[in-house]
């Protein structure tokens, strides 16, 4: 799916790609992985987001001490989540593609 997919396809791809990269052996993530990727990887996303409440609520969940670990599917909510809430989509719209 990354190389011969579709844009979207690849997208999801390389999501699960780089989750993977950061799982532990049984593909899970503890919360302090999940935020240090989010804040490496999904940083251009999440700036200037660090004000909003919703924001605030989704990090200081990954700051819960518990021993809950985060799967696949709760990882790709959190992304959809951080996205809806910020920028970017607004950005998308605003720029005019030429197919």
């Amino acid at each position: 799916a990354l190389r011969k997919g579709s844009d979207l396809e690849k997208a999801f791809a390389t999501a699960a790609l780089v989750y993977n990269n950061y799982a532990d052996p049984n593909g899970k993530l503890s919360k302090a992985e999940t935020k240090s990727l989010l804040l490496s990887q999904f940083w251009h996303v999440i700036q200037g987001q660090e004000n909003k409440p919703k924001y605030q609520e989704i990090i200081s969940s990954l700051d819960d001490e518990s021993e809950n670990k985060i799967d696949f599917e709760d990882f790709m909510f959190l992304l959809v989540s951080l996205t809806l809430m910020s920028d970017l989509l607004q950005e998308i719209k605003n720029v005019k593609t030429t197919k």
